[in-house]
Order: C-alpha cells, then structure tokens, then sequence
C-alpha cells in the first residue's frame, strides 16, 4: 500500500461513498428544515442545492422510517408535497417580554406549537420578578403537557431593546429601562435551561423566515410598532445582526430636530411620535385608552383615532424610507399589536415610504402586514433554540 493510502479506523465509513453522501444529503435536508421550517421538495431542493429527483428519494426514505412527514399542499396554484420534521418529543421554548406583557411558546421540531400562553404584566415590571414569573408558568406548561425539563432543547427569550452580544448585556436604549444590564447568565440561573436571547424585533423577522410565508425571501425587514419601533433585518438570508448586535433601531432615527426628548436621550425620535404609547397618550387625555382600544376604534372608524393612525404611519413610512434606499430590501413586514389593522395602517405607512424612498425602490418594495399577529416574538425566539446547532440535538 503507498505510503500515503492508510486504513480507514474499523467502523469508519468511506466519505465518497454512496451511503456517506447520503447520509450528507439527508443532513442538509435536516438542517434546512431546522432552520426554515415545513418546506415543499420544491422548496427543498432549491435551498439544499440538491435535485429535485435527490430530494424526492429522500424524503421517501426518511418518511419511511418516521423522521419526517409530508401532506399535500399547493405551491403557485400547483400541486404539492410539503415537508416537515416528525415530532420526537423535543420542544423548543420561546419567551416574549413586552413592556405590559409575557408570551410563552412551545415548539416541535416540526414547527408545530404544542403550547402557548400570554401574560398581562405590570407596567414598570422588574427584570427579576418577570423572569421569575415566565420559569413558574413555563414549568406549569411543560407539567400540563406531561413534557420532562430533559426534551427542553433550550429557551429562547425575545426583550424589546438592544442587546450587546459581545458581552450578551441588555444596554441603554431598552423600552425596558429596568432591564438594562441583565445579563444571559440571570436569564439561565432563573429559567433554569440554557438560554439564547436576543431584540424582539430581530426575532420577529427570524419568524418570518421560518413561522410565515416568506421563507424564500432573501431580503427582509420586519418592523414592530409598539412600545417601541424596532427593526429587525433579514439580508443575503440570514439574520443580519451588526459588528455589535445592535442593528435596526429605527425608533430612534430622528423625524424631526425640535421634537420631544426621547428615553435614549435624543431628541425627535421615530418612536416619540409613533409608537403605541404615544397614540394612547394622545387618545387618552378624557379616558385610558389600550392598544386595544385603538384597534377596536380603529375598526370601527373613530375619526381621531384614524388621524392618529395615519400621522403615526406617514411617520414611520419616512423612517422606512431610509431603510429602503439603503438596503433595497424585498419586502417589508409590519408586526406587532396593530398588526390586525391592515390597510388602515399599511396605507400611511405606503404614502410615507413612497414619498421619501428613491421612486424605483419604493415602487419595488413589497410592503405587507405580518400575518402571525403578536405571536412573531416568540415564535422567533423558539426558531433561535431550532436553528442553533449548540442546542438542539436529534
């Protein structure tokens, strides 16, 4: 044998064999729908790079043996085969903390939710006690579904604000003034699994990707208006995070130089005029008025607050219009607790991007309401937990 030929270890299988590359194939067939959710072999053979004839055999193979299931399903008005993950048992847990509120998801494999809750939490609510709060609910959760802490893959936790993942630190500029400085390792000692976490509003754009009907999207914003506007950007792909990890904070680009002081500490902030806690603030002076409020009135055609709506949308159009002209993305999604609103927001929101975009992007950039509602934080934040290779396991 020449010097340079050695012995494959006992066991050890040939990488150029056909049952290597199989294998390999199957993995990245495994991988995709990891990190993309239920798929179409169409879709499947596109983003694998794999033959449709490759991916069909595979995905006999594997239904065979239970790894995976498919349905039938349309896909451009043809018929069929969507893909997904057969659930083992492993759940993905994903946490959204709001200014006023807490969700909680659990997530097959196969991007199934096998549970979710919402919570109402106090305005002002403390970092400590609202962490506390989602480990007490989340073991009630698993304990309603007869799920051992063991098939927890891990815990992904969405915060409305920026997050530093040098150093994986809340820092200023949060909605959540209370939570500037926490840290992952005080989300692990309280919630008792390892932890990934991240902006709620990148998170949402992650959902997108994988929960909504964008999975083919290359380029994507996802902006969520509420307490806070945050965007969250989807480029090449891929959640696109910055040298720093904060990126998106189009609450705080300034609309106008004279305007109201905002939290971060400048002035005439996207999210002074904007933001949900303006409106209310606004419609509010005989009464308190909600979010729910403002739809619910919205719906019904209340003068003042559609003039609220369409000043708030014009606004954010214009903040999205420097968006638009600098990263030309494919589609612009609207999300968070107005979301249900539709056209009586998104067509504010149009006039201002098509009014301060250069014409051909804005006339290019597909501007849509998000059709997951409030739940895209958190259905984000279990996609990070589906998505990391250091968590999930087979």
């Amino acid at each position: 044998m020449p010097a340079t030929m050695q012995p494959l270890p006992r066991g050890a299988r040939n990488p150029g064999s056909q049952s290597a590359l199989r294998e390999l194939n199957q993995k990245r067939v495994i991988d995709t729908l990891l990190a993309s959710g239920p798929l179409t072999q169409a879709e499947l053979a596109r983003q694998t790079g794999l033959s449709t004839a490759t991916v069909s055999n595979i995905v006999k193979t594997m239904a065979a043996i239970g790894s995976i299931e498919t349905e039938p399903t349309t896909s451009s008005g043809r018929r069929a085969l969507l893909v997904r993950l057969t659930n083992n048992g492993a759940v993905a847990v994903g946490i959204d903390f709001g200014r006023r509120h807490l969700r909680i998801v659990l997530a097959s494999l196969g991007f199934a939710v096998v549970a979710e809750q919402f919570l109402e939490l106090p305005l002002g609510h403390r970092a400590e006690e609202s962490i506390d709060c989602a480990s007490q609910l989340l073991a009630r959760m698993l304990e309603e579904r007869d799920i051992a802490p063991s098939a927890v893959l891990g815990v992904g936790v969405g915060i409305p604000g920026p997050i530093d993942q040098r150093t994986g630190t809340v820092v200023q500029g949060a909605i959540l003034p209370e939570w500037v400085g926490i840290h992952l390792q005080d989300l692990e000692k309280r919630l008792h699994f390892p932890v990934l976490f991240d902006n709620d509003a990148n998170l949402g754009a992650l959902a997108e990707v994988t929960w909504g009907p964008h999975n083919t999207v290359d380029d994507l914003v996802f902006v969520k208006i509420g307490s806070g506007i945050g965007a969250g950007l989807i480029l090449g792909g891929h959640p696109f995070s910055g040298s720093l990890g904060i990126t998106g904070e189009i609450g705080h680009e300034t609309i106008t130089d004279n305007g109201v002081v905002c939290h971060c500490g400048n002035r005439g902030c996207l999210e002074t005029v904007a933001s949900t806690s303006v409106m209310m603030a606004l419609l509010g002076t005989r009464a308190p008025v909600t979010t729910a409020d403002i739809v619910r009135n919205a719906l019904s055609g209340d003068a003042a607050t559609l003039r609220v709506l369409d000043d708030a949308g014009v606004a954010i159009g214009r903040g999205l219009a420097s968006i638009a002209n600098l990263i030309n993305p494919e589609v612009i999604v609207i999300g968070g607790p107005l979301a249900e609103l539709g056209s009586i927001l998104l067509a504010p929101i149009e006039r201002g991007l098509l009014r301060h975009a250069v014409p051909s992007v804005g006339e290019a950039t597909a501007l849509v309401m998000s059709s997951l509602g409030d739940r895209a934080e958190a259905l984000g934040a279990a996609s990070l937990v589906l998505q990391s290779p250091g968590l999930r396991r087979g």
